[in-house]
Formats: C-alpha cells, sequence, structure tokens
C-alpha cells in the first residue's frame, strides 16, 4: 500500500470518526429528555406548591369571617390539593417512564447507527482491510487499542528505517 493510499485511508476514518462523533451528540442531546422531563415535573410541582398556598391564604382569610366556613373550605382545598399533588405526581411517573422508553429507543438508535457506520468503513476499506476492519467492528475497543498500537509501531520502524537507507547498519532497531 503506499504512502497516498495510506493517508487517504487515515483521511476517510477521521472523517467517518468525526461524523460519527457529531451522530452521537446530536442522539446524546435528543436523548435528554429524562432531564427535560425533570425540569418540567419540578415546574408542575412548584406551581402545585404555588397553588396550594394560595388556596390557604384564601381559606384563612374566609376563615377570619366564619369560623364554620373556613373550616369547609380548608379541607376542600386539602382535598383538592391533595389531588392535584397525586395527579401530578402520576403525570411526573408516567413523563418519566416515557423519558426511560425514548432514552432506551434513542440508545438502540445510536447502536443502530454505530453497526451501519461500521459497515459501511467495512464495505467501503480494501480487500485486504476488510477482514480486519470487520473484526475490529464486532470487537472494537480492545482491538482498536492494541491495533493501533501495532499500527504506530509498524509506521516507526517504516519511519526508521527509510530514513536510515544509506546509513551502516540500515534496517536495524535502534533504541
Amino acid at each position: 500500500m503506499t504512502d497516498k493510499a495510506t493517508a487517504d485511508l487515515r483521511r476517510q476514518i477521521e472523517r467517518t470518526r468525526q461524523q460519527l462523533g457529531q451522530t452521537v451528540e446530536e442522539l446524546a442531546a435528543k436523548a435528554d429528555v429524562r432531564g427535560r422531563t425533570r425540569a418540567r415535573a419540578a415546574d408542575l410541582r412548584d406551581r402545585a406548591g404555588a397553588m396550594s398556598v394560595q388556596l390557604r391564604s384564601s381559606a384563612a382569610e374566609a376563615g377570619r369571617h366564619v369560623q364554620e366556613r373556613a373550616n369547609r373550605a380548608g379541607h376542600a382545598t386539602q382535598e383538592r390539593a391533595s389531588r392535584a399533588g397525586h395527579t401530578v405526581q402520576e403525570s411526573a411517573v408516567r413523563a418519566g417512564h416515557t423519558a426511560q422508553e425514548r432514552a432506551v429507543q434513542a440508545r438502540h438508535d445510536l447502536r443502530g447507527k454505530a453497526s451501519d457506520v461500521g459497515r459501511t468503513a467495512e464495505s467501503r476499506a480494501p480487500a485486504a482491510l476488510r477482514a480486519p476492519v470487520g473484526f475490529a467492528r464486532r470487537h472494537p475497543w480492545p482491538l482498536v487499542v492494541a491495533g493501533a498500537a501495532a499500527v504506530t509501531l509498524v509506521v516507526a520502524g517504516m519511519r526508521a528505517r527509510s530514513t536510515d537507507k544509506g546509513a551502516p547498519g540500515a534496517g536495524r532497531w535502534k533504541c
């Protein structure tokens, strides 16, 4: 393989990595439904709390005028606030489940996209590299780290040999 083909392949791999990184970032932003749901649930809880405070204030004012009327209003207010709290809690639970389902779906979508990118890289790789690329796609992290180290050593050795061609002892490893 020529240096130009190697450089082209490296550029293709880097472009593919950048595209994959952008895709992952976009999916992560979309998958943060849980955070948005928590913020919405907190807002609803704050509103329910504000409503409860407002209703209690109204009940206290009415209590100054007529004690019995205030007791009835207080009980009704407490019951409504309790129902509102339960409704908000149920909504938050449903929203949490929805967020979790969407996050799981986004994770599956992300894995699918990553697999598609890997298949594309494998199919576009030169014939001599298809098998190693396919293996790397199936066993990504340990193999990628080991492969990168091996490629680095091979390239360093090739460079060392090419710079020492005319020197005595050319081709020997120097420590």
